[in-house]
């Protein structure tokens, strides 16, 4: 049965439909929102949003009259009576009576703070920003255990679409050789806000989110999450990103040995060329009739062969989770190895006392590395560098670690990765959930 039958019956079985949170009313919110709305037996309960008449927009935009409130046991009442509010504070959300909470806001300190707030409450949480999970997932996916509620990264972008295919291979017992994402923009290591400023105006854009696509940021956070879901490793610090078309995507992704540019088999890599907006799969059999059905079937000479899905549908798709975690009771995406991380490279020569400015921003770009180099090497993660202060002059393309900055300790996201780093010592204490809400988000 289709979701949307499954939902129709859930409405008819419960006599109230999903009410659903969103946090961030930009243009991924909205989007979400839209499609969100036209499935029966769903409501759109709550938006949260910085800029209060944003949040209200989003909800007139999907057709409903936000109720006013005075405070949260108000806006409590209001949801529980079937009415929408609009709010500008996430740790209001944990008072209301929610089946999902969707993040949206793009900010990996915004986005982890929505996450503690509503796992706290037993809420599901669906989040769009996977700079959050790719810093602090595996204790985010430990905090959702212990609160009986799903998180999961959002179907529609790169990661969850190419998981999908990865799992496809392996139930038909395929040797995943290659898995990864066609990049739409050319890259530009050394991009920033205002050398981008004119293109992100006519694509009504943020600057920094070009840029961080422009940079390769985007590319190397959304292969490093496919890597810690699916146990795939890192071909080589920062990926190869050889350019390729769809026909040569087998060619391209095969091992040195055999024409390619991979010196082993089983990771994550992205490439430039028409290949975007798709999503790829590697895959080799040496079985002699399989690779003659393959052969075929008109998937290539083998005996290596691309899975290919031409597209990824962003926040249109995102709806998806939701229905999966109501429904199915399981995330689409959700931190089970930890085999890469993103670091952060210098896009100038920079002096101590400098600030860096963040994912997207004009001083670093995000730069995927091995789980086990990346911490032998002591390198600091690009999601909890945002205000951060150099502590010592450093050049040009070097790759940051602790000893280089000084990091914001009060930031919530700073302190999760601070307790995700500890886990695996013996002894250490691993804040339940409750506490953590309690010390690190009321302070």
């Amino acid at each position: 049965m289709s979701y949307r039958d499954r939902l129709q019956l859930r409405l008819e079985e419960t006599g109230r439909p999903l009410r659903i949170g969103l946090v961030g009313a930009g243009q991924m919110g909205r989007g979400f929102a839209a499609q969100l709305l036209r499935m029966p037996g769903i409501t759109l309960s709550a938006v949260v949003d910085v800029q209060h008449e944003r949040a209200v927009e989003a909800l007139t935009q999907a057709g409903i009259t936000p109720v006013e409130t005075l405070g949260p046991d108000d806006a409590a009442r209001a949801v529980e009576a079937g009415g929408s509010v609009a709010l500008t504070r996430p740790e209001d959300l944990g008072s209301l009576p929610l089946d999902v909470v969707v993040e949206a806001t793009g900010v990996p300190e915004v986005a982890v703070n929505v996450a503690v707030q509503a796992l706290a409450a037993g809420i599901n949480v669906a989040t769009l920003t996977v700079e959050a999970d790719v810093t602090v997932g595996r204790y985010l996916t430990h905090l959702a255990a212990q609160s009986g509620a799903v998180y999961s990264v959002c179907r529609g972008d790169e990661p969850v679409e190419t998981k999908i295919l990865v799992d496809y291979a392996r139930d038909l017992n395929f040797e995943v050789i290659c898995a990864g994402k066609g990049k739409n923009n050319p890259l530009d290591p050394y991009a920033t806000p205002e050398s981008l400023a004119e293109r992100a105006g006519t694509k009504q854009m943020n600057p920094k989110m070009l840029t961080s696509f422009v940079d390769g940021s985007k590319a190397m956070i959304e292969m490093a999450s496919l890597a810690n879901t699916t146990g795939l490793g890192v071909s080589t610090r920062g990926m190869h990103g050889p350019p390729s078309t769809v026909p040569t995507l087998h060619e391209t992704f095969s091992l040195v040995e055999d024409g390619g540019v991979l010196e082993k088999a089983g990771v994550v890599d992205y490439c430039t060329g028409p290949v975007a907006p798709g999503v790829f799969v590697v895959i080799r059999t040496e079985d002699p009739y399989v690779h003659h059905e393959m052969s075929y079937l008109q998937m290539g000479d083998g005996p290596y062969f691309a899975l290919y899905r031409p597209y990824h549908l962003a926040s249109i798709e995102a709806p998806l989770t939701v229905y999966e975690m109501v429904l199915d009771g399981r995330a689409s995406l959700t931190t089970e190895h930890w085999t890469a991380e993103v670091g952060a490279q210098t896009k100038r020569a920079m002096s101590a006392g400098e600030r860096i400015d963040g994912i997207g921003g004009a001083t670093v770009r995000g730069m995927i590395d091995p789980a086990e180099d990346f911490a032998r090497e002591g390198l600091v993660p690009l999601g909890v560098l945002s205000g951060a202060v150099l502590t010592r002059d450093v050049p040009v393309d070097h790759v940051l670690t602790y000893d280089d900055v000084a990091l914001e300790e009060s930031s919530l996201i700073v302190r999760m990765r601070r307790i995700q780093e500890a886990m695996d010592t013996p002894g250490a204490e691993v804040p339940a959930l409750g506490d953590l809400q309690r010390r690190l988000v009321a302070g």
